[in-house]
């Protein structure tokens, strides 16, 4: 026969742990998605970030993409955390459709619609906000085939 006191604390755990420990994980989401579509202003000066980009075609296939950042860390290991000054990741948008975090200067991008596409990088914080520095938004793109020419020409 079991003992009888273990039972309710058999029952206590589960339910900490099928109740409890899901409803602490989706309050912390919550404080996390906050932060995207957020930005963190940034005083503009020497000190503030910047980057470039540069997209290459790849020798095999797709493309290879180069961040160049300029007073500013990439930290995969904050990801996610509280903002650190100079500190973050990027994100990677094709065509205004985000396909990637970014922890690193390199990317390597699939192939890109014959019709052109656009690629813009932007860089974020640690907790994912997007960096602006003079009001405007710490990002490059570039445009490649049909649409590199079609912008060319405005």
């Amino acid at each position: 026969m079991p003992n009888l006191f273990y039972v309710p604390a058999l029952y206590l755990l589960v339910i900490a742990v099928l109740v409890i420990a899901p409803a602490q994980a989706q309050a912390q989401h919550k404080d996390h998605a906050h932060a995207h579509g957020k930005v963190l202003m940034m005083p503009a000066g020497r000190a503030a970030p910047s980057l470039k980009i540069l997209l290459t075609r790849d020798a095999v296939s797709g493309w290879n993409l180069h961040v160049q950042t300029r007073n500013f860390k990439f930290a995969p290991e904050h990801a996610s955390g509280k903002h650190v000054e100079g500190e973050g990741h990027a994100h990677i948008y094709v065509n205004g459709k985000k396909i990637a975090r970014l922890y690193g200067p390199w990317f390597h991008i699939g192939e890109l619609s014959a019709a052109g596409a656009e690629v813009r990088v932007t860089l974020n914080a640690n907790d994912h906000r997007d960096l602006m520095v003079g009001g405007k938004a710490v990002a490059a793109t570039v445009l490649v085939g049909a649409k590199m020419k079609s912008h060319a020409h405005k």
